[in-house]
């Protein structure tokens, strides 16, 4: 099996307070990984040092086979490119169309055929089951719909990980579990998913392994040892 992230005895500090410390995590190809904690217990940081937003003090990381305390800041994207990720309240462009919001990721992760791009927009939409979509904007869409454009967009150049910081949390239930459906399908593709999460119910209907982040260090919890 492919490994996918690793990060071994890991510190990182933001503002010179140390936020994780001491963090291992060993990730597969096609996993289905939860990342549970309390607000403030290391979830997003983790998420944040993956996507090399947040610089590694100590320890050691790969994602996707690059060294992320030697990736300079200038070769992040190539970091980014194999990434998608997915955030709790969406993060779309509000002044362009939904198509316009995958063709601005696209442009800058180095796609230049328009024709070529736009086939791919509109195939990466109705794989998330939003084929009519293209013209909409942003705000003319539910916040489930929204979270599913935001999941198309991370899609976009077939990333070998997902990186989820909580999102469903700003989604009704029915939503939510449209959500876990759809990254459920694709972490089943071959893609592993990393998802930061306080929603118990989601991590107890969708199976995955269980990482619980507390003061800044993680441990592995078994399905029925979640509080």
């Amino acid at each position: 099996m492919e490994k996918l992230v690793e990060l071994k005895s890991v510190k990182a500090f933001h503002r010179k307070k140390q936020i994780l410390k001491g963090v291992d995590i060993s990730v597969q190809k096609g996993e289905f990984v939860y990342l549970i904690g309390k607000t403030g217990s290391g979830k997003s940081s983790v998420l944040k040092v993956l996507y090399k937003e947040m610089d590694i003090a100590e320890g050691e990381g790969e994602v996707v086979g690059l060294n992320l305390k030697k990736l300079r800041y200038s070769q992040v994207h190539k970091l980014r490119r194999q990434l998608g990720v997915v955030f709790q309240d969406f993060q779309l462009l509000p002044d362009r169309s939904i198509e316009e919001n995958l063709l601005f990721v696209m442009q800058s992760t180095g796609w230049r055929d328009k024709k070529a791009m736009k086939n791919h927009a509109k195939i990466t939409l109705e794989q998330v089951n939003l084929p009519d979509i293209l013209d909409k904007y942003p705000h003319q869409l539910s916040g489930g719909q929204q979270q599913k454009v935001a999941i198309a967009r991370a899609m976009i150049n077939s990333p070998k990980v997902i990186l989820a910081d909580e999102p469903t949390g700003n989604l009704d239930p029915e939503s939510s579990h449209e959500i876990m459906n759809l990254l459920s399908v694709i972490s089943k593709g071959g893609t592993a998913i990393i998802m930061a999460t306080h929603d118990m119910d989601l991590v107890e209907n969708y199976p995955g392994r269980v990482l619980k982040c507390e003061e800044g260090l993680i441990s592995e919890v078994q399905p029925s040892v979640y509080e």
